[in-house]
């Protein structure tokens, strides 16, 4: 199924320091990182609640689980929700054709590293504020093809973006562009980067993720051949 192959790709583009499969579940906890690393991927019908419950607590952190249509049981939602979960972060999953993302992107495309240069973090964490030694622990833990893109104004890194590759596809993380620098093409010249590197790596289909209030970045991913796909959701507690 396409929905669950692309959330797994992305959880093995972000990988927490710590998973245990159950079934189809995938438990997942990662201190310090962004909280959707530790985001619980439901991804069979059956009823393992309780189990990632206790995988959450004898870890000390909170419970969130990732909710997509078609790959959740179809009452997870609700019988989450009578447990006291709030309901947060819609989000929007994307595809492309690799091909398409290339003819829409026009600018011209940024540079391209294997690992993410000091220049490269110190952008991503001016834009994220999150904390970049944890960042840094968790690109470590990526064992799939990844490029590691940037978009330069007078020799200083103004945007930054991932990709990562699997079986075909070129997932797109981390991007991120300073406020001074935004409107002026230079995600557009990241997007382009990251996709000349898909295309050469016979990756020849592209997805994202990102939150559905993002306006600014939905219609930067529209312009360039992004469609949506699905939309889902978290379901988180305490």
């Amino acid at each position: 199924m396409l929905l669950k192959t692309l959330q797994e790709h992305a959880a093995r583009a972000q990988p927490a320091a710590h998973v245990e499969e159950a079934g189809g579940w995938w438990l997942r906890h990662s201190p310090g990182d962004a909280w959707w690393v530790s985001a619980v991927l439901p991804h069979d019908r059956e009823d393992r609640v309780a189990q990632a419950e206790s995988f959450c607590a004898e870890r000390g952190s909170g419970v969130r689980f990732q909710l997509t249509p078609g790959v959740c049981a179809e009452d997870l939602d609700t019988r989450l929700a009578g447990r006291g979960y709030a309901r947060g972060h819609d989000m929007s999953l994307q595809i492309a054709s690799t091909a398409e993302v290339l003819r829409h992107t026009d600018a011209d495309a940024g540079a391209v590293t294997a690992r993410p240069t000091d220049a490269w973090l110190a952008a991503w964490q001016a834009v994220t504020t999150r904390d970049v030694s944890a960042e840094r622990d968790l690109l470590g833990r990526v064992e799939l093809p990844s490029a590691y893109a940037h978009a330069e104004v007078d020799g200083r890194v103004v945007a930054v973006g991932r990709a990562v590759a699997e079986q075909g596809w070129a997932g797109v993380f981390g991007m991120a562009t300073l406020p001074q620098a935004r409107g002026q093409g230079a995600a557009r010249s990241v997007l382009a980067a990251l996709a000349s590197w898909a295309a050469a790596r016979e990756a020849d289909r592209m997805y994202l993720q990102m939150e559905k209030a993002s306006s600014s970045a939905f219609r930067l991913y529209e312009r360039t051949g992004f469609r949506e796909v699905c939309t889902y959701h978290y379901r988180i507690r305490a």
